[in-house]
């Protein structure tokens, strides 16, 4: 039952991590939040606080709410003392198969034997990581969207030998932190990114080959086809490096040559232009400026009259 659940560890605090401990300390969970450095957890504090600033600004969230919620996350760069207590854990650390299957061998080691372990991939199969466990029917996907404080879908993934019991209890959950869940079962990109990465991979590929430029692509997608962001801003605010890695799950996990990840989008991850992260994906982001400009890179693709 998901009120049982009331001690709960975030692996991971960058911005998908910071952003699920912020909901859950928001509605009342105590939360320990685990990374390898202090600095990026004190980081990630900051930047929670900045968030709870906003709702606190927009008046849909009290100061003394804010300073409660706060409280109510403790910091660890200590594994086994972040999750002795834990009644779920929720992995949130980049999306790297051997990174996660490392973590969960861990997690499964050092957690209590009721707690579940969820994992916040986007594409990674679920049964390839319960796998690696002791415990494989409480393996389950938690897949937040970004940014998690805002957007109301959780993806909640079942593995081959995720138990019933737990999705039921991982869907109410959800629920209580005032998200939908939606559940799908493990294939690779499960439902969100089967359909999502393929589209910005199209985008990619249209500008590769000349169609149309950068603006005009988006533009097209966002007054054509009603999207609050076009696939290209998207790429980058999501994370080129993300989105490739997702492509390859995709492409390997169906062997389907409709999946490969545009030549462009390789080279833009390997030259390191990650989009919003490194500053430059398709278009330059400016600290404190909300203009968009389309990349130099590309600006002489555009049309003009």
């Amino acid at each position: 039952m998901s009120e049982n659940l009331k001690n709960v560890t975030i692996i991971g605090s960058g911005t998908m991590g910071n952003g699920i401990s912020h909901v859950f300390a928001q509605c009342g969970f105590s939360v320990n939040m685990m990374d390898i450095k202090q600095e990026a957890l004190n980081k990630a504090v900051a930047t929670i606080g900045k968030n709870m600033d906003r709702l606190v600004a927009k008046g849909s969230l009290t100061e003394e709410d804010k300073t409660a919620s706060l409280a109510r996350i403790t910091t660890y760069t200590d594994m086994a003392e972040a999750v002795k207590n834990a009644d779920l854990v929720i992995e949130a650390a980049s999306e790297n198969i051997d990174l996660k299957l490392n973590i969960f061998r861990q997690l499964d080691e050092l957690c209590p034997a009721h707690c579940i372990l969820a994992t916040n991939t986007s594409s990674i199969s679920l049964t390839r990581i319960g796998s690696v466990t002791k415990r494989p029917g409480k393996v389950i996907g938690m897949h937040f969207m970004n940014p998690v404080p805002v957007m109301k879908l959780v993806e909640i993934i079942n593995g081959y030998a995720t138990e019933a019991e737990v999705t039921s209890t991982i869907y109410h959950l959800s629920e209580r932190l005032g998200k939908v869940p939606c559940v799908v079962n493990d294939y690779p990109g499960f439902i969100s990114n089967r359909i999502l990465m393929p589209l910005i991979n199209e985008a990619v590929l249209a500008l590769q080959e000349g169609v149309a430029g950068v603006t005009e692509i988006d533009t097209i997608m966002k007054l054509g086809m009603a999207h609050p962001m076009g696939p290209l801003q998207l790429a980058d605010f999501i994370g080129l490096d993300t989105c490739y890695s997702i492509m390859h799950v995709l492409h390997m996990g169906f062997g389907n040559q409709k999946y490969a990840p545009a030549t462009l989008l390789a080279n833009m991850v390997q030259a390191g232009y990650m989009g919003v992260k490194s500053g430059e994906g398709f278009y330059k982001y400016t600290p404190g400026s909300k203009e968009l400009i389309v990349s130099a890179r590309f600006a002489s693709k555009q049309w003009k009259i």
